[in-house]
This record gives structure tokens, sequence and C-alpha cells, in this order.
């Protein structure tokens, strides 16, 4: 199978050998970061550094100054972690060792955005801000994440791209030491931690025939006694159901996966609007629709609809890919991501096996998850696995 590995541009720029150390892997193309959000980041191999710290979520090219002119939600620029064209510079110096690339596209995770333009966030129940969830539901912010897929997907020289957080992000961050795990939550208490009430959203929710104080006092109500750990708050959408009710559960998702739907429209035919023919718009996404993060809760059906495929985590089992797989047409994208990063919980050295599970299960690429971060005896089992497979 066709596999793409993701890269940062701090892995490739001020390092030369770092095009053909990624070509040698056996990948036949780099999905390219050209968006992305706060992070951390190892670069064990680079001659210059072995830590990258992107302090805040950044466009990693000059964004386009007449198009946000004026505007009061625009992206951010890249500080010294990936100055100038970053994004342009490491994408030429791949497609001079024969690497096709596309654009890697993160959009709503933003937490420089929450902090600085408060009223964007999801507003829990209880009142509390995420600052890195802005609020999709939002005109302004759907206006801007719009936008911003266009530009960032399509850079010079981009074959396709892939959209990551096109969709509701809640609760759950996994950032900034994290330490919202002493209650198990569950889905359904992520469910409800993640539902949003900030104005729109509470007008959403009147339109569903919901009054939203109401509402945001039974959400409390229902996570009371999982605070107190008395009652489980698992067991999938019928657990959402048992703890919110069915009626409310339901009319809060209604609302929801419209505006996600929406919005996964509007950016997909944004990008399609930019791009040249032969462009593919791949989304990262989770086949359950209630379901928040990085990869955004669809509906397979719909969603293949729109783009032209999809990436699905597969790290751990490639199950999320049957969904997907049932709704496929002949053209239809199914790239199985797999981490082969054995410090972060990959399986480099099982990578033959599991891409032929997952091709079992309908993927028809692979994505490996990351050149940049892997060590040299990871990278030694991705050439090896690529190689039988």
């Amino acid at each position: 199978m066709k596999a793409s590995a993701f890269v940062y541009p701090w892995d490739v720029n001020g390092d030369p050998a770092a095009p053909a150390r990624i070509a040698d892997l056996g990948v036949a193309q780099v999905t390219l970061a050209a968006a992305y959000h706060s992070t951390r980041a190892l670069t064990p191999r680079h001659p210059r550094h072995r830590v990258v710290t992107a302090e805040h979520a950044a466009v990693l090219y000059p964004p386009d100054g007449a198009r946000w002119q004026g505007r009061a939600l625009r992206p951010y620029e890249s500080g010294d972690w990936a100055p100038g064209d970053a994004y342009g510079e490491a994408a030429a110096a791949l497609a001079d060792a024969g690497l096709p690339v596309h654009t890697w596209v993160v959009l709503a995770h933003n937490s420089r955005l929450g902090a600085e333009h408060p009223h964007t966030c999801v507003v829990n129940a209880y009142g509390d801000r995420y600052p890195w969830a802005p609020c999709i539901a939002q005109p302004a912010t759907r206006a801007y994440l719009t936008d911003l897929a266009a530009e960032a997907a399509v850079r010079p020289g981009a074959r396709g791209t892939e959209l990551e957080s096109l969709g509701w992000y809640g609760l759950a961050h996994l950032h900034a030491h994290d330490k919202t795990g002493g209650v198990p939550l569950g889905d359904a208490g992520q469910y409800l931690m993640s539902l949003c009430f900030c104005p729109d959203c509470r007008a959403g929710y009147g339109a569903q025939g919901l009054d939203a104080d109401e509402l945001a006092a039974a959400v409390r109500t229902a996570l009371e006694p999982v605070w107190r750990g008395a009652v489980p708050s698992d067991g999938g959408w019928a657990g959402v159901e048992k703890l919110l009710g069915a009626a409310s559960a339901n009319a809060t998702r209604a609302w929801r996966d419209d505006r996600a739907r929406t919005l996964q429209e509007a950016a997909v035919s944004s990008v399609r609007a930019a791009a040249p023919d032969g462009f593919r718009i791949l989304l990262h996404a989770d086949p359950v629709s209630y379901h928040c993060g990085a990869n955004a809760g669809v509906d397979p059906a719909h969603i293949l609809a729109v783009a032209d495929g999809v990436v699905v985590p597969c790290t751990g089992g490639a199950g999320l890919l049957t969904p997907f797989a049932e709704q496929a047409g002949d053209d239809t994208v199914l790239a199985a991501n797999l981490t082969v990063v054995s410090g972060m919980g990959g399986s480099p050295r099982t990578l033959a096996a599991d891409a032929a599970r997952a091709r079992d299960l309908g993927a028809t690429e692979l994505r490996l998850y990351h050149a940049g971060l892997a060590s040299d005896g990871d990278l030694e089992a991705v050439r090896a696995g690529l190689r039988v497979g």
C-alpha cells in the first residue's frame, strides 16, 4: 500500500540529510505540517537542535495579508521555531528528493486563539472555558476556519491536504500537563463535559426545543454521581441517553452534528475552490459523530460524499476503518494512521502485519506518525516493514 510519513518543517530545514532519509524509508509521499497547534517535539537527528518548542498554534508560512486584513480572528505566524516560509522551504527540499508533498492542516485546536479571544471558546455546563477548543457553532469562528483551511491546504506545489480537528473539540486535550484523568469519564462523561453553552450554542439548543439553562442544570445533575464515583459514565451513546435522558441527549446531538457537518462541507468546498485539479482532500476522522478531538467525529456516509477520503487512527487496532469501508466508493482513500514511534505507544516492528490487517479491513493507504519523532531503530523497522508490505 502507498504510505505517507508525517513530518514537521523543522525536521527538514537545517538538516540537509533529512529529505533523503525520509525517502529511503520507502514512503511514496510526505504529509507536511502547514498549520499546527502548540507542541514540544524531539528532533533526534537534527544537526542544530534536539527539541523544538512551538509556543502557540501557528501557520508555518507567511499568511496572506489581504485575506485577513481587518479581521479579529486571523492565523498567528510562527516564531523562531519555524521562521519565514518554513513550510515552503521544507516542501521544496522534500520535492527535490522525489517526494510528493501534501499539506497537514490543524484547524479547530488553538489555545492562543482562545486565550486572546475568550468568547470563541467552548464553555461547559459549569461555565468553564476550554481555550484550546474553538466553538465551531460561532459564525465568525466558522468563517475563520473555512478560510484558514483553504489558505493552509493549498500551498504552492502541494498535491493534496489532510485536515485535522475539523469538528468539535471538547474536554480531552492531552496537552499542558493534563490532569483531568482523576475521575474516569468514559464516552458519556466526555460528551457531557464537552457540550458547549456559549450564546450561539444556547440558541441552537433552543431551536431544538431545549431550554439552555435547564439543559445545563441537567448536565450538572447527571454528572454529580459520576464525580462521586457512584455511577459509571461509559456505555457509548446509550450511556449519554441514560445520564441526560434520550430526548435531551438526541436534541443536543442533532445541533452539534449539524454544526460539524456543515462546517466540514464549507471547509472542503473552500479548499476545492482554491485547489488545482486532482487535489485530494482528506479528513482525520472518527466514525462516531459525537466524538470530539483531533480525529473529528463524522458520519461516514456523509463525509465520504464530501471529501476524497479519511485518515483513521489505527494504532492498537484497525476496527475504526470498518464503518468507512462500508461506505467507500472505488476512488475513496481510506488511510490507516499507524504510530511508528515506540516511545509514543507505536509498534514499528509490527508494521507489516498491522498494514496487512488494515488492508483486510478496507485501508487503501498508510499514514506513518511520525518520521521526525522516531528513533533510528524505529525508522529502520519502518524501512523493513514497508519492504515486506
